[in-house]
C-alpha cells in the first residue's frame, strides 16, 4: 500500500511538473504571439520631460510587420514636443485647414496593434495631434491620459463686476499679454488673441454648470461688443466695456483664443478600433474624430476638466465626433463635462451639385471650408440624390469614379445615367457610409451646446445615461444647406435615460426642447415626405423646470410613451415654447401611457400642420389636449 501511494505520489509530482512547463510554453507562446514591446527598450524613460516622439517612432516601427503586438508604456508621465514629430497633410472633417499637422503617435498600415499606457499622462507642447490611426486595423488604445502643459483655452476666476469693468485672474498655467488694449495669450511656440466677449463661457464656481440662460448669447454682453484689456498685476487683468450683462463673482470664465486645428486623435480609413479607459483632459481641436472608419468601440473614454489643475474646461471642441462611418459604433460608460460643444456628433457630409458634366458625371462642391478635401466617395458606393430645399431624397446611384479637382470640387461619374430632375444646388448623400450606433451608461455633464448629436439612418440606441446638458440633450437633425450634416434617421429608441434639470437652461442653435428633432429644410409642405422616421422615446425620466420637452419637426412614426415626468424647481422658465410636446409636419405620433409627479409645466401638444388624426392619445395622465394651428413653416420658424 505504501509503495501504491509512493508511485501514485511521483506521478502526480510528474504530471504537475509536466503540466506546469506545458503552461511555461503556452504562456510563453502568448507572450511571444502578443510580441509585446515596451518604449523602456528604446531608452524613453517617465518622468524625465525629455521629447517622447522620436523613441515611439522607433517602438512604432519594430510593431510594423506582427500582428497582435502590445506597445506598453511603463506608468508615468512622458511630454510629446513638436520637434521630430512626422508632418503630413490630412484634411480633418469639421476642422480649420492648418496643414500640414504634427503628428506625435502615428499608427498607419497596422494591423493587430495595442497601445497600453498603463496609466500614464501624456503632456503635449504646443499644438499637435497626439494620436493619428491611419488605415489600420484592429486597433486598441487604452490606459491613457491626455493633456496640455499650457492649454489652448485659458480660464479665468472673477473678482469683481459692474456695468463698466471685470475684473480676471487667470489661471497661472496660462500666461498671458496685453498687447493694443487686447488681451493675447502666449504658449510654447504660439500666441493666440482672446476672441473677445462673444467667446466667454461662465461656469457656476459650485455646480461647475454652465451658468443658466447664457449659452450662445455669452456670459459677457455689451452695447458695442468692444472691449479694452488693462493689466492690474500679473495674471490679473481689468476688462473695460460697456457691460449689458455681467458675471457672478467667484464664477469662472473660460477664454476661448485658438482654432480647431488639430484633433486629439484622428482616426481615417481604419477598421476595428478600439479606446479602453482613455481620458482627454484637453485637445487641440475635436477631441476624437474618425472619418471614412468603421466599427468603433469606446469604453470608459472620458473629455472632462483635470481636477488636480483645478480647470472647469475639458477639450477644446466636441468629444466624440464621427463623420461618415459605418458598421457598429457603441460608446459605453463614458463621461463628458466641460467641453466647448457636443459630447457626440454622428453625421454623414452632403455635398452640392454644381453642374451636370455629361449624362454620366456631376461636378460637385464641398460647400463648407471646414470640409474640404476628403475623399467624399469610391467605386461601388451608394448615392443618394437630394432635392436640396426639401430635403427629399428622389433616386439613388452607384459611384464609377471619383476625380477631384482641388480641395472643394470634384467630379462623380456614377454606372448609370443620372437620374431626370437632377439639377445645380440639389445635394448628394454617400449612403454607404452610416453607422449603427449603441451609446449607454454614459454621463452628459453640463457641456457648451447640447449632449448627443445623431444623423444616421443605421439603427440608434441611445439607453441608461444622464443628461444634464446645457442645451437639448439629444438633436435630430440633418442638413443640405448650412452644416451639409446628413443622414435622416429611421430606427431610434431612447430608452431608460434620466434627464435631469440642467438640460435646456441654455440657448443653444436647434435647441426647442428637452429631445429636440429638427432637421433643416427650408420649404416644407404638407406633400414632402417626412425627413425622419420610427423614433420611440419610451420609459425615460425627466426632470422638468420648464415647459419643452419634445419638440419634433418633419418625422413619421414617433411614440413618447411611458415616461415619468418630474417637476424640478431648480431654474426659472424662460423658453419661448409654452408646450410639452410640439409636432410640426408630422405624422403617426403616439402619446400614451406618461406618469407625472408635481405640478409639471406644460401640459398641452401643439400641433401645427399635423392633423389632430395624425397624434394618438392614449391613456395618460399627464397630456390632456391640442393646440391646433396651421400656417408656413416660415412663419412658425420666425416666431
Amino acid at each position: 500500500m505504501n509503495n501504491r501511494r509512493k508511485f501514485l505520489k511521483m506521478k502526480l509530482i510528474k504530471t504537475v511538473k509536466i503540466t506546469g512547463i506545458l503552461l511555461t510554453i503556452a504562456f510563453s507562446q502568448s507572450v511571444a504571439a502578443r510580441d509585446s514591446i515596451s518604449v523602456a527598450d528604446f531608452g524613453l524613460k517617465p518622468d524625465t520631460r525629455e521629447n517622447a516622439v522620436v523613441y515611439v517612432q522607433k517602438a512604432l516601427e519594430a510593431c510594423k510587420g506582427k500582428k497582435n503586438s502590445v506597445l506598453v508604456f511603463p506608468r508615468g508621465r512622458y511630454d510629446f514636443w513638436p520637434q521630430h514629430c512626422i508632418e503630413r497633410e490630412y484634411f480633418e472633417s469639421n476642422s480649420d485647414d492648418t496643414n500640414p499637422r504634427r503628428l506625435a503617435i502615428l499608427i498607419e498600415q497596422q494591423e493587430g496593434l495595442t497601445v497600453d499606457g498603463s496609466g500614464s499622462d501624456f503632456v503635449f507642447h504646443d499644438r499637435m495631434q497626439p494620436f493619428t490611426i491611419d488605415n489600420s486595423r484592429n486597433i486598441t488604445i487604452r490606459n491613457v491620459s491626455i493633456d496640455w502643459d499650457i492649454p489652448l483655452l485659458a480660464q479665468a476666476v472673477v473678482l469683481q463686476a459692474n456695468e463698466r469693468h471685470i475684473d480676471l485672474q487667470i489661471n497661472s498655467e496660462s500666461p498671458c499679454i496685453i498687447e493694443n488694449d487686447k488681451l493675447v495669450f502666449v504658449g510654447e511656440g504660439w500666441r493666440s488673441e482672446w476672441w473677445g466677449l462673444g467667446g466667454t463661457m461662465e461656469f457656476e464656481k459650485n455646480s461647475r454648470i454652465v451658468t443658466p440662460q447664457t449659452g450662445d448669447r455669452a456670459s459677457l454682453r455689451a452695447k458695442n461688443g468692444h472691449y479694452r484689456a488693462e493689466e492690474l498685476a500679473t495674471g490679473k487683468v481689468r476688462i473695460h466695456s460697456e457691460f449689458t450683462r455681467i458675471p457672478a463673482v467667484g464664477n469662472f470664465l473660460v477664454l476661448r483664443h485658438s482654432n480647431r486645428d488639430h484633433a486629439g486623435t484622428f482616426v481615417i480609413d481604419s477598421k476595428n478600433v478600439q479606446f479602453e479607459n482613455f481620458n482627454m483632459y484637453h485637445n487641440c481641436g475635436l477631441g476624437i474624430l474618425l472619418q471614412f472608419s468603421e466599427n468603433l468601440t469606446f469604453t470608459n473614454v472620458n473629455s472632462v476638466p483635470n481636477e488636480k489643475k483645478g480647470r472647469v474646461f475639458a477639450g477644446h471642441d466636441d468629444g466624440l465626433h464621427f463623420s461618415n462611418c459605418k458598421g457598429d459604433i457603441v460608446i459605453k460608460k463614458c463621461t463628458f463635462q466641460g467641453l466647448m460643444d457636443d459630447p457626440i456628433n454622428v453625421h454623414g457630409t452632403s455635398v452640392r451639385v454644381i453642374e451636370k458634366v455629361d449624362d454620366f458625371t456631376l461636378r460637385c462642391k464641398l460647400t463648407r471650408n471646414d470640409n474640404r478635401g476628403l475623399l467624399w466617395a469610391r467605386p461601388g458606393e451608394s448615392v443618394g440624390f437630394i432635392e436640396n430645399t426639401s430635403l427629399h431624397t428622389f433616386a439613388t446611384g452607384t459611384v464609377k469614379s471619383f476625380r477631384d479637382i482641388d480641395t472643394r470640387l470634384f467630379d462623380l461619374s456614377f454606372q448609370e445615367a443620372i437620374p431626370q430632375g437632377v439639377i445645380a444646388g440639389n445635394a448628394l448623400e454617400n449612403l454607404t457610409w452610416n453607422p449603427n450606433v449603441l451609446i449607454t451608461d454614459s454621463y452628459f455633464k453640463s457641456c457648451r451646446a447640447r449632449g448627443i448629436l445623431v444623423s444616421t439612418p443605421g439603427k440608434v440606441v441611445i439607453e441608461n445615461n444622464i443628461f444634464e446638458s446645457s442645451g437639448s440633450a439629444i438633436l435630430i437633425a440633418g442638413d443640405a444647406n448650412q452644416w451639409y450634416e446628413t443622414g435622416a434617421v429611421k430606427d431610434v429608441l431612447i430608452t431608460k435615460n434620466i434627464f435631469r434639470a440642467p438640460c435646456m437652461t441654455s440657448m443653444y442653435q436647434f435647441c426647442e426642447g428637452v429631445i429636440s428633432i429638427m432637421p433643416e429644410i427650408p420649404q416644407k409642405t404638407a406633400k414632402t415626405p417626412a425627413f425622419h422616421h420610427n423614433i420611440v422615446i419610451t420609459d425615460n425620466e425627466f426632470h422638468l423646470y420648464d415647459y419643452p420637452i419634445l419638440y419634433a419637426f418633419s418625422a413619421e412614426n414617433i411614440e413618447f410613451s411611458k415616461n415619468k415626468l418630474i417637476r424640478s424647481r431648480d431654474y426659472e422658465p424662460f423658453h419661448q415654447r409654452k408646450d410639452g410636446l410640439t409636432f410640426e409636419f408630422c405624422k403617426k405620433i403616439s402619446v400614451k401611457g406618461n406618469t407625472v409627479e408635481g405640478d409639471v409645466l406644460g401640459n398641452t401638444i401643439k400641433l401645427i400642420n399635423t392633423s389632430n388624426k395624425e397624434c394618438k392619445l392614449g391613456k395618460d395622465s399627464f397630456f390632456r389636449k391640442y393646440n391646433t394651428i396651421q400656417c408656413s413653416h416660415e412663419e412658425i420658424s420666425s416666431k
